[in-house]
Parts: C-alpha cells; structure tokens; sequence
C-alpha cells in the first residue's frame, strides 16, 4: 500500500479530511501530525467542522510509532471541544482538558481503519449520531459528508 501522511481542509464543506496510510515511521507521523495542525489553522475563528480521519491500512512499523500517532487525534480534537468515543480506553483520558481553540467546535467525526474486529467492536461501543466507525474508507465519506452543520 502507499503511503499517505496529509490532511486537506474543504471549506464549503466545513470538512476536514485527514489520512495516514501504509507502513508508517515515526517521522511519518511528525509529517502527518504537521499537516493536521496546518489544516486546522485554516479555519475560522468562532468557526466549526466535522473530521473524516482515514487511517484504513494504516501500519505502524515498530511499538514507538504506534506510541506516538495513539494520541494524536483524541489530544488535538479534545482542543476543539471534541471527546473521541474511545478515548476513555486510554489511561490518560483522565487528564484530558476539553476546550475550544480560537472558538472552533468539532462537530462530527468518522474513523475508519481495516481492523474489522476493532472497527465493529469501537462502533457497538462508541458509535453514536455524530461519531462513527467504518472499514470502508467509501461509506465513511458519504456519512461524514452527510452530516448538516
């Protein structure tokens, strides 16, 4: 698979789409995290979107990569008033800080990865009206794309 480590803000959409795909490094990582925080710096003060993070044959090479890029997407939405489902699974969720950066609200999340065992377990657990998790990087665009703001 080849790699993709980028984020892409659509602003008539109000939709960030953020990918990490392939055998990822942590450098990789760096990259992706990079692009992720640029995309966010596009939007609006007061202003608000909804996130398609698209981590469907995402690999990380080794146990520190993996270390690293785990609480990339709860720790930056978290400043955007936004709590990932999953997030509780994490030790550190208790010490996590909910705000609004610049006063810019999250509103609506979807998650894909190929982990089907994962995916439909985090689904059944975590999935509700504003948040969900797919194996088809397709279904979850349309249902993120879906999503009135």
């Amino acid at each position: 698979m080849t790699k993709v480590a980028k984020s892409e803000w659509y602003p008539g959409k109000k939709l960030i789409i953020t990918q990490l795909s392939g055998d990822i490094k942590e450098a990789d990582v760096v990259l992706w995290e990079k692009s992720l925080q640029d995309t966010l710096a596009q939007i609006g003060d007061h202003g608000s979107f909804k996130i398609f993070i698209n981590l469907h044959g995402f690999t990380a090479t080794d146990f520190a990569t993996h270390k690293q890029f785990r609480g990339i997407i709860p720790e930056t939405l978290a400043r955007y008033g936004w709590k990932v489902g999953y997030v509780d699974l994490f030790v550190e969720a208790a010490k996590m800080r909910y705000t609004n950066t610049r006063g810019i609200t999250c509103v609506a999340a979807a998650h894909t990865h190929q982990d089907a065992l994962k995916i439909d377990a985090y689904e059944q657990r975590f999935g509700r009206e504003n948040e969900h998790f797919f194996t088809d990087p397709q279904k979850a665009y349309e249902w993120i794309d879906s999503v009135d703001l």
